[in-house]
C-alpha cells in the first residue's frame, strides 16, 4: 500500500490524473551527500519509489551531491532517515514555491520578443517567423518532425555563405531548463545584430542549426502544469508519463545513470531511440552531419562544460585533450565577464555517470568531431528556477566562452574539420 500511494502521488504530480497546476508551497530542497553504499542504496530506492520525494540529481554514485525535494509531510521522516543513516544534509531552499513565484517578472504588456522573461515555444516560433522576413537571405526555418502530442519541431538555420563549418545547437531537451532556450535565442539575436567583430566572425564563418526546443510537450507541461517537469510526455501506463530524452540516445544506452522504471525522472525509455522526439533530432542531424563540425547541447544547472563520455567505464575520446584546451580558453573568457566559474571534463569524471546522452551519441556514433554539454548557472541556490533577470548575464558569458572555444578550436585545426 505504501508503494502504491507513493506511485499515486507521483502520478498526480505528473498530471496523469489531474490538470491542475502543481504547487510547491513550503517544499524544501536539501543537499545530501551519500558517503557509503547503504546511504546511496536508500536514496536510489527513494528515487525509484519516491513516496513524495523528488530528486534534482539522480543518486548514482557515492560522494556526489544530490538535491532532494522534500514535501512538508515528509520533513520528520527525512530528518529521521538522515539521522539514522548518519548522512549529512544541508537545507538549500526553504520554500520552493517562493522560487517559482519570483522566477519571472510581474506580468506586464510586452512589446515584441525579448530576454527579460521566459517564453513559450509558440512565442519563439513567432519571433523566428519575423526574423526570416527581416533576414530572408541568411535565415530559414525547417520543420524536422512532430512531437508525441503533435507539436511541430522546428530549427532555424543561419547561413551567410556555402561551405561554412556547421554548429548544431539543441536546447530544452529537459523541460524545466527554461534558461537553455532563452540563451539559445539570445545568442541567435546577437549573431544577427552584434557589432562585436568576434561575434560577427561566428555569424559570418559558421552555419548555425539552432533547435531551441527539442522537448516541446515537456516544455508546455512545465509551463502550464508542473514547473519541475523534466521528461517528454509519452504515456507509458496509467501512472507513469515521460521518458528522459537525454538518456534515450543510442550508443552505450542504459550503461549507468539511467533507470528502467517509467516513473523515474531518468527513465531511459523501453529501447534506445524509442521516443519520437529523439528520432526526429537524430534524423535531422544525420541528414546534415556532413556539414556539422560541432554538436552543442545546452542544459542547466551546475556550471559545467562536459565532454563525452558519461557511461560506466568510459574511456576518453581521442579528442579529449584538445577539447580540454578549448574549454580552458572558454572557461577563462566566461569567468572574465561575471566571475562565474565552470568545471571542465567528461560527464562521468566531473558530474556523474549518465548514459544515452545526445552529445555522446553525436560524437561516439555519428562521428561529429566536437561535442560538448553546457550546464548553465547556478550551483544550487536557484537550480532549475533561475530568475529571468539572469537570462542576459548568463547568455553574455556563454557567448564569450563560445567565441574563445571556437577561436582555440580554429587554432587546433578543427574548423573546418580535419580530413
Amino acid at each position: 500500500m505504501r508503494v502504491w500511494c507513493g506511485l499515486l502521488l507521483l502520478a498526480i504530480a505528473g498530471g496523469s490524473v489531474t490538470g491542475e497546476k502543481v504547487r510547491f508551497d513550503n517544499y524544501r530542497v536539501y543537499e545530501v551527500n551519500p558517503s557509503n553504499a547503504e546511504q546511496l542504496q536508500v536514496l536510489q530506492y527513494l528515487e525509484q519509489v519516491p513516496d513524495g520525494y523528488s530528486f534534482w540529481e539522480m543518486p548514482v554514485q557515492v560522494g556526489m551531491n544530490v538535491r532532494m525535494v522534500v514535501p512538508p509531510h515528509k520533513f520528520s521522516d527525512f530528518e529521521e532517515m538522515t539521522a539514522r543513516l548518519g548522512m549529512d544534509s544541508t537545507l538549500k531552499v526553504e520554500n520552493l514555491q517562493k522560487l517559482v513565484d519570483n522566477e519571472r517578472p510581474q506580468r506586464r504588456k510586452r512589446e515584441g520578443f525579448g530576454w527579460e522573461d521566459y517564453y513559450t515555444m509558440e512565442e519563439m516560433y513567432a519571433w523566428f517567423d519575423e526574423l526570416v522576413v527581416q533576414y530572408p537571405d541568411i535565415l530559414r526555418i525547417e520543420s524536422y518532425g512532430q512531437s508525441y502530442e503533435g507539436r511541430d519541431m522546428k530549427a532555424i538555420i543561419l547561413s551567410k555563405k556555402a561551405g561554412n563549418p556547421g554548429i548544431f545547437l539543441e536546447s530544452n531537451i529537459h523541460a524545466r531548463e527554461w534558461i537553455t532556450s532563452a540563451t539559445a535565442t539570445w545568442i541567435l539575436n546577437q549573431l544577427l545584430t552584434s557589432t562585436d567583430p568576434a561575434v560577427q566572425d561566428l555569424a559570418d564563418n559558421y552555419d548555425w542549426y539552432i533547435l531551441p526546443v527539442v522537448n516541446p510537450d515537456g516544455l508546455a507541461y512545465s509551463k502550464d502544469i508542473n514547473r519541475m517537469w523534466r521528461k517528454n510526455r509519452t504515456k507509458h501506463n496509467v501512472l507513469c508519463y515521460g521518458t528522459d530524452m537525454n538518456r534515450n540516445f543510442p550508443g552505450h544506452w542504459m550503461e549507468g545513470g539511467a533507470s528502467t522504471n517509467p516513473c523515474s525522472d531518468v527513465y531511459a525509455g523501453p529501447t534506445a531511440g524509442s521516443e519520437v522526439e529523439t528520432q526526429n533530432v537524430m534524423n535531422y542531424l544525420i541528414q546534415n552531419k556532413d556539414k556539422i563540425d560541432f554538436y552543442l547541447s545546452f542544459h542547466s544547472y551546475g556550471q559545467y562544460m562536459l565532454f563525452p563520455f558519461g557511461h560506466e567505464g568510459a574511456d576518453y575520446s581521442d579528442n579529449y585533450y584538445d577539447w580540454m584546451e578549448m574549454a580552458e580558453s572558454a572557461a577563462v573568457a566566461l569567468f572574465r565577464r561575471n566571475q562565474i566559474a565552470y568545471q571542465l571534463g567528461t560527464t562521468a569524471d566531473v558530474l556523474y555517470v549518465a548514459s544515452g546522452v545526445s552529445p555522446d551519441w553525436a560524437h561516439g556514433v555519428e562521428g561529429i568531431p566536437i561535442a560538448i554539454t553546457y550546464e548553465f548557472r547556478d550551483t544550487g541556490s536557484y537550480g532549475f528556477i533561475l530568475p529571468a533577470e539572469q537570462i542576459i548575464p548568463n547568455a553574455e558569458e556563454v557567448l564569450d566562452s563560445l567565441v574563445a572555444f571556437m577561436g582555440k578550436g580554429k587554432e587546433l585545426g578543427y574548423f573546418p574539420r580535419r580530413a
